[in-house]
């Protein structure tokens, strides 16, 4: 894994000694609660279902996805993972020039470079607390008669996220495609946040999402896609490998995406310990907190007391992985970004903070 991509554990272990399940890893961004256990519970009493193939149809999954979503399931498209849905979009819509709301996650501009799609940033600004005026966005993708726009809502690494409203705004006032990556939606309200719904009525909008942070289940490579544009829907499935998710993930995604309890105590659990995590870390006085609407936090060390990546290493000994952000173009050696974890781990994290700082 890419260090722009936070933590490599199997290296780490081996640097200094620890087992990988040692780790507290503050890095990831991934649900610290674990999966649903019905999908766990249905794949393990099911496991012989590894010799069939999946339905290459793929109906009940996406029943699931559109109860879940609150949309049309056909107009849903199936990724192994978010990103190979990046990937598909970009290079079917081929856009010629891109407005890339940033910092971003890295993997955006790394596939419009390989369409060699001119990139432009929107960058959100510190002294606003990386909060975006969605009029003053409109102004430059008009301006900048883009083919494309990008949005990471809530944007990683800021936490900084657009209501459904606000994304509507942009919808009705551009005529570029707006694609919009809600990885970690999930974390918050999505009621107010998520643009799940307008899909059905706006043919230019992509919505993105993934399994892997809010159900835990990096491992299964399952993501999918909303978009109401019928030709670039069946673009992106001719493209697609025939059976591309596999039965296991299938299986899983049927019954989580259906798991309203788990989904329900998943949610409790992460805004209780985001909000205890925001409070206790802006009591440092080393650090400004910036306030997230997703399952991690920015944090940059205003004192300079050294970098986040001086922190960091001084965090490894602990078996405490946070992620340096001086990866992200537009923030300095001196951000960093925690992820939300278990309420002991949180408060071992702040204990340490505390010690190193003081």
């Amino acid at each position: 894994m890419s260090v722009n991509h936070g933590a490599n554990l199997y290296d780490l272990s081996s640097k200094y000694g620890f087992s990988k399940d040692e780790f507290m890893d503050f890095s990831s961004n991934i649900n610290p609660f674990g999966t649903s256990n019905k999908a766990k519970e249905y794949v393990i009493n099911n496991i012989n279902m590894v010799s069939m193939y999946p339905d290459p149809e793929y109906v009940n999954l996406k029943k699931s996805i559109s109860t879940y979503c609150h949309c049309l399931e056909e107009n849903i498209v199936l990724g192994s993972g978010a990103t190979e849905l990046i990937s598909s979009f970009i290079k079917t819509i081929k856009p010629n020039k891109t407005l890339l709301l940033s910092p971003a996650y890295s993997e955006y501009e790394n596939e419009l470079n390989k369409i060699n799609s001119e990139v432009v940033k929107y960058f959100s600004k510190e002294e606003n607390n990386f909060v975006i005026d969605e009029k003053e966005l409109v102004n430059s993708i008009n301006q900048g008669n883009y083919d494309l726009t990008i949005i990471c809502n809530p944007n990683n690494p800021t936490g900084f996220a657009f209501s459904k409203d606000q994304v509507e705004y942009i919808l009705k006032n551009t005529n570029c495609y707006i694609m919009i990556d809600e990885t970690y939606i999930e974390f918050t309200e999505t009621n107010i946040y998520s643009s799940t719904k307008l899909v059905d009525t706006y043919n230019k909008l992509f919505v993105i999402r993934g399994t892997s942070k809010f159900f835990s289940t990096p491992g299964i490579r399952l993501g999918y896609g909303l978009i109401g544009d019928k030709s670039v829907k069946e673009d992106i499935n001719k493209n697609l490998d025939l059976w591309n998710i596999n039965i296991v993930a299938s299986a899983m995604g049927e019954i989580m995406f259906l798991d309203n309890m788990f989904i329900s105590n998943t949610i409790d659990a992460m805004l209780r310990e985001r909000d205890y995590l925001t409070k206790a870390l802006s009591s440092i006085d080393d650090l400004t907190v910036y306030p997230s609407k997703g399952n991690f936090i920015l944090c940059k060390i205003n004192s300079k007391k050294f970098t986040a990546k001086e922190l960091r290493e001084k965090l490894l000994p602990k078996k405490i992985i946070i992620r340096d952000c001086n990866s992200f173009d537009g923030l300095s050696e001196y951000y960093f970004r925690v992820c939300i974890l278990k309420p002991e781990e949180n408060r071992l994290l702040i204990k340490n903070l505390k010690a190193i700082f003081k």
